[in-house]
């Protein structure tokens, strides 16, 4: 089965039903050590299942759906979306989940799938691929540069739904990748290389990546290095080359 593959260790003799919980992310004004995203770190791990929603009805689905999963499952937490959606404009005031269509969780059981990515928001001009805070930096960005831009939500870092976010490149033929973690060695450059390899001949321009930094980053700078709508406008703006 597709699960069996990550009981490797065992030969499928047995298995791990684990969910590890954790805080997650920049956005807060944490400063390096309480803002960073180690994602890359867990999905070298064989076995592991990575996850990382981006709203509170993600959030309950995807934490059941772990929970009841055979295998150890790491879920991040973005730690800026705990009170509610950001768009990347640390000036503006928080804004609260109860006006977001994934704002409301139902008190019921349900589940939400791993390894299924999702299309937020429609477009046909440009790609942006991430997850997390992110999620919503990217719609936000979208919008005030007013580019016809599709994001996808891949929700489930590892495994990875490649089938969805490579309908959606082809179907646009540009993409952006975009995390908070930093730029060398990040989840980025996997997403990329899959892009690659899945719509070579239906890219009209080489593949944009937005990030953190390679550096760290004091309390008080925080907001120089978080890849917030500004820097997310400039990466569609240039994508699409538009001055």
């Amino acid at each position: 089965s597709e699960a069996a593959k990550y009981r490797y260790r065992t030969a499928g003799e047995f298995h791990v039903p684990l969910v590890v919980r954790t805080p997650y992310g920049g956005g807060i004004r944490g400063g390096q050590y309480h803002s960073q995203s180690p994602e890359s770190l867990f999905i070298h791990t064989a076995g592991l299942k990575v996850v990382c929603p981006s709203n509170p009805y993600d959030a309950k689905g995807l934490l059941l759906q772990s929970i009841l999963d055979a295998d150890p499952v790491v879920f991040f937490e973005p730690k800026r979306l705990y009170n509610g959606p950001f768009d990347g404009d640390p000036d503006k005031p928080a804004v609260g989940w109860s006006s977001h269509p994934k704002g409301e969780v139902p008190e019921g059981h349900y589940t939400v799938p791993l390894g299924k990515a999702e299309v937020v928001r429609e477009g046909r001009e440009l790609t942006i691929i991430t997850y997390g805070t992110l999620v919503h930096v990217a719609v936000a960005a979208a919008e005030g540069t007013g580019v016809d831009a599709e994001v996808v939500d891949v929700r489930t870092i590892s495994p990875l739904d490649v089938e969805t976010l490579a309908e959606s490149v082809k179907k646009t033929g540009r993409c952006i990748v975009a995390h908070e973690a930093t730029r060398f060695g990040g989840y980025g450059a996997e997403l990329a290389a899959r892009i690659q390899k899945e719509c070579f001949w239906h890219l009209e321009a080489p593949i944009g990546r937005i990030a953190g930094w390679d550096t760290p980053y004091p309390h008080a700078f925080e907001w120089q290095y978080f890849p917030g709508k500004k820097r997310m406008m400039a990466g569609i703006r240039s994508m699409m080359e538009i001055e």
